[in-house]
């Protein structure tokens, strides 16, 4: 197996490091030096959600953009620990590079593959060997904070792998259409804790059907979400055109509007 890449940054990336360190350092910028690892936070997932839009639109220049914002809190991050003398942005390059190596051994080693799934389960496998000790359960290194829909699916499939799953769809249909009436029951009783408890049933039970379906459930609400808002727009947008707002005219003439602009689609 080859050996991983030189830790040698490229001169780029090295004028990168050198930029973010005189910045927390003495004489440089008070807002980096009073960032902190638990300010950055919102930060980091702030540039990866608008990574992502950028990736959807499709511009380039953009993209390229947005994946340097992305890198920035990287670097920050690195060079906050770097300061405290944890690691810093090499070792976090060799560490990647390193596990990209030991976890592709169909690449840099003599395992042969047949497909892309095969690829999938050799990843799995290797992954769960590095377990740190005490991660005994099958949900454990799904991320707490992702989005509740994409972890929803995350701990479905999990469960799927280890044999917990509904054997055809029938079963997921029949187990939404018993959500939506827990849901009915609860919301005519108006107990408000059970109608959270019980949408959030509903919703975890949809992701299932997403699952199933090979619908990715994050990225087919996202979808919905475009087009909500490019038809608000556009009824906006009519309305304008007579000097009037959503807000001026009937619901039956909102319905109208929204149908028209469905339509052109």
């Amino acid at each position: 197996m080859p050996d991983a890449p030189a830790d040698r940054p490229l001169p780029e990336t090295a004028r990168l490091l050198s930029i973010i360190a005189r910045l927390r350092g003495p004489g440089g910028c008070p807002w980096d030096q009073a960032q902190t690892l638990a300010s950055l936070r919102p930060y980091l997932i702030e540039e990866c959600y608008e990574l992502l839009d950028a990736v959807d639109d499709g511009e380039p220049a953009a993209h390229r953009e947005e994946l340097g914002d992305v890198l920035l809190q990287v670097a920050l991050h690195a060079q906050i620990r770097s300061e405290s003398g944890d690691f810093d942005f090499e070792s976090v390059a060799r560490v990647l590079a390193e596990k990209m190596i030991r976890r592709h051994p169909h690449v840099f080693g003599d395992v042969r593959v047949a497909d892309a799934g095969e690829v999938v389960r050799n990843w799995d496998a290797i992954k769960a060997k590095e377990k740190p000790a005490g991660a005994d359960s099958i949900v454990d290194g799904i991320p707490r904070e992702l989005p509740a829909l994409q972890r929803a699916q995350r701990l479905q499939a999990r469960a799927a792998r280890e044999g917990f799953d509904w054997p055809h769809v029938s079963g997921v249909w029949a187990k939404v259409e018993e959500e939506i009436g827990e849901t009915r029951d609860a919301i005519a009783a108006g107990d408000a804790a059970r109608v959270e408890a019980e949408l959030g049933d509903l919703l975890f039970t949809v992701v299932n059907l997403c699952r199933f379906q090979k619908v990715n459930a994050e990225q087919a609400l996202r979808g919905a979400n475009r087009r909500f808002a490019r038809r608000l727009r556009q009824i906006e947008k009519l309305l304008a055109q007579d000097g009037k707002r959503m807000a001026d005219v009937t619901p039956d003439e909102l319905n109208r509007h929204w149908d028209a602009a469905k339509a052109e689609e």
